[in-house]
């Protein structure tokens, strides 16, 4: 039988020896720690690291956003949107600019709703070199962000070759792509996966490496593996890191993609863009550039969907 001064982490979660929690089981009267005894220093710190892996904040956010949200979060943009518009209007018709400088926004709305089919189509086809390419880059990107975050030497030897292609401009990369894959979908993936792969590689870094030290050392403490603090710990802290890095890249590979098919410009609005330019045709050039906002724009409402879903429990999903 242990001493009566002796506690463990169950004591101290709920106040009572190890002897007299097993007599509550079996029936008899709780007998409760005195007020004066105090826990030792390291067990106050292995009392608050499990308290925090235990006891995590109470869920938020797991419901869609509010018509209150999404009011205070749409109605300011919406409203500069069209006031800009409105200047943009009276400027082209007071000043009488001619429309192979800049098109008035009507004349762009008339050309979208012309062949709406047209733009629809290569949006498509641009969302989906930029989504392959994302999801490429980003993927590449996290599994050598582990390896990197674990290992200084993997680190010091492949992270100046990824400075090299984050300062390499893409646009004189781009034609060696398509030489070296070809004209089919890869080329654009590549491309798109290029440019999106350094922020999510620093930020998987950086997300990995930034857990609590005291939690870490309880994880240690109960014999956990490298790969149970990888998965328990390192990745559920990094979340926000990682979500952050999405952000940045996902307007990354809508550049990226349409640079690929400037290229090769045999779809997509990068295509579109190629076209448009070479006839002067200022309306139709506008029109692309709504399509790839709206794109942009729609990408980045999932990913924060997905990231209240997944992050209610960190301050960063926090509705306004």
């Amino acid at each position: 039988m242990r001493p009566a001064t002796a506690t463990d982490v169950a004591d101290l979660l709920d106040g009572i020896p190890g002897e007299a929690a097993a007599e509550a089981g079996a029936g008899v009267s709780l007998r409760r720690l005195p007020p004066q005894r105090e826990a030792s220093r390291d067990q106050a710190d292995l009392l608050d690291a499990t308290l925090y892996v235990a006891q995590p904040p109470p869920a938020r956010g797991w419901a869609l956003p509010s018509r209150r949200e999404l009011l205070l979060t749409g109605a300011p943009p919406l409203a500069a949107a069209l006031l800009l518009v409105l200047v943009w209007e009276l400027w082209i018709r007071v000043r009488e600019v001619p429309i192979y400088l800049a098109p008035a926004p009507s004349r762009v709305i008339e050309t979208l709703s012309e062949n709406p089919s047209r733009f629809i189509e290569a949006g498509s086809v641009s969302a989906q070199h930029a989504l392959g390419g994302l999801l490429l880059g980003a993927g590449s990107a996290f599994l050598l962000g582990v390896l990197m975050a674990h290992s200084r030497i993997i680190e010091r030897s492949i992270y100046p070759f990824a400075i090299l292609v984050k300062v390499t401009p893409i646009v004189a990369v781009a034609p060696l792509i398509v030489i070296w894959f070809g004209f089919g979908v890869w080329p654009k993936f590549i491309v798109a996966a290029l440019i999106t792969f350094f922020p999510m590689l620093v930020n998987t870094i950086t997300g990995l490496r930034t857990i609590d030290a005291a939690t870490h050392d309880f994880f240690l403490a109960l014999g956990a593996s490298r790969w149970q603090v990888l998965w328990r710990l390192r990745l559920p802290s990094s979340l926000p890191y990682l979500f952050a890095g999405l952000r940045i890249s996902i307007p990354l590979a809508l550049i990226g993609a349409v640079i690929a098919e400037w290229i090769r410009a045999d779809s997509g609005v990068g295509q579109m863009i190629v076209i448009a330019h070479g006839d002067f045709d200022t309306p139709t050039l506008f029109g692309a550039i709504i399509v790839l906002a709206v794109i942009g724009v729609a990408f980045t409402a999932a990913l924060a969907l997905l990231e209240r879903r997944l992050l209610f429990w960190h301050d960063s999903s926090a509705g306004p």
